[in-house]
């Protein structure tokens, strides 16, 4: 069925020009001279066999009902059509005088280049061969019933028809080619189409094992310590509940407090998680407000240097940056014991970067990067996806500086 619709699309753009052909031609023979009897009747018949085709490239029901036969039984007709009609017919209606063979050969010449380039489209070159030679063996046919063997015409008939067969041949040779070359590059595409799509799927996959597992490790910093702080505290004040409830209602003081701190971590948690700033406010002004809301909670004071416009970053980027700034800003606010909290942004030609720096207790990099810290792990891996880079620098007691560069999309 596709086939047959894309047959009729190219019939239908075959036939209008067809149409203008003839048209033009009428109007140009008019013009410069009165066509005679036998010009008239080619006119008039290939309109005619021009609006048949029409009507066939809109005739939806028969194109159903012939289904696989549709398009052999079109090619058929476009070859047969306009040489009974430009040869046969005109020379039983107009016996005398007749122009020569090959001029009315000629007349049925675009449409065998339309059956000629259906044939090379659809079909492979062997049927182009048999095409050709079939035409030819028609017009000599033709040529040796109706022109005397000693007619000097006869040779320069069967000379146009050895040209026409050479020229359908080199054309339709030509365009199955082209087609072979366009079917190949179409199998290309749809191959890297193909694994640029189980790529991506695959990147969608991994970006989304790396957040469960940035997931499973927030909810270990808020839910697993606070949880594990409340059992050690119940079991000290389940001890002390008949021995000395005065130290038994202090463990309970305490464990109110563990508790409420854990659920308040948990909702900053799961609001952050859903990441409204980012798509709501664009890039710089969501880490600006996640910046000085976390240094109002903490009670740090804070710098801030931001550019006034949003960089332009793809999604993913985007996403990584805010990430990035968000597990840095939350490691100052959670382990740094910091009093002053910057963070900047700078833009420069191609490049975006990205700096989160505190004055707090600092640890060493590379013997967290040993124990495999969750945080900083996945912070290398969201930038490892985009291809950005990430420095991290800290020593105990000097503070902890996180450097993220990324590379605007202009520029890949």
């Amino acid at each position: 069925m596709q086939k047959n619709t894309d047959v009729v699309k190219l019939l239908k753009v075959a036939v209008i020009i067809w149409l203008a052909y003839f048209v033009l031609s009428a109007v140009i023979d008019y013009t410069l001279k009165s066509p005679g009897r036998v010009e008239q009747f080619s006119y008039f018949a290939n309109f005619g066999i021009a609006l048949f085709f029409l009507s066939i490239a809109f005739w939806t029901w028969i194109q159903n009902k012939l289904g696989k036969l549709f398009l052999p039984l079109l090619i058929c007709l476009i070859s047969i059509l306009p040489i009974f009609a430009n040869q046969i017919a005109v020379r039983m209606m107009f016996p005398n005088p007749l122009p020569p063979p090959e001029a009315l050969f000629a007349r049925a010449v675009p449409f065998l280049l339309i059956a000629l380039l259906l044939i090379a489209w659809q079909y492979k070159w062997q049927h182009i061969l048999i095409f050709s030679l079939a035409v030819a063996a028609v017009n000599v046919a033709i040529i040796l019933a109706v022109v005397p063997s000693d007619n000097p015409a006869l040779s320069a008939a069967l000379f146009a028809v050895m040209s026409q067969v050479f020229t359908f041949l080199v054309v339709g040779l030509f365009i199955s080619v082209m087609v072979g070359w366009l079917r190949k590059q179409r199998h290309s595409l749809e191959e890297a189409n193909q694994k640029l799509t189980n790529y991506a799927q695959t990147l969608e996959d991994l970006a989304v094992s790396r957040e469960r597992n940035r997931i499973a490790q927030e909810l270990h910093d808020t839910l697993s310590h606070t949880l594990s702080g409340l059992s050690v505290q119940l079991e000290t004040m389940k001890a002390y509940w008949d021995v000395d409830p005065v130290t038994a209602r202090k463990r309970l003081d305490i464990s109110l407090a563990a508790a409420r701190s854990g659920l308040e971590e948990t909702r900053r948690v799961l609001m952050a998680l859903r990441a409204k700033p980012l798509e709501e406010l664009g890039l710089v002004p969501a880490i600006r407000q996640m910046a000085e809301d976390a240094a109002n909670h903490a009670g740090l004071a804070l710098k801030l240097d931001f550019p006034d416009t949003n960089p332009s970053l793809s999604p993913d980027a985007e996403q990584c940056i805010f990430r990035v700034a968000q597990e840095a800003i939350t490691n100052v606010i959670t382990h740094a014991a910091a009093k002053v909290l910057t963070v900047k942004m700078v833009l420069q030609e191609n490049k975006v970067t990205l700096t989160v720096q505190d004055d707090g207790t600092g640890f060493d990099v590379d013997a967290n990067s040993k124990d495999k810290h969750f945080g900083l792990l996945g912070m290398r891996e969201r930038v490892q996806i985009i291809n950005g880079d990430l420095t991290i620098k800290s020593q105990p007691g000097n503070g902890t500086m996180v450097r993220l560069t990324v590379t605007t999309e202009k520029q890949r």
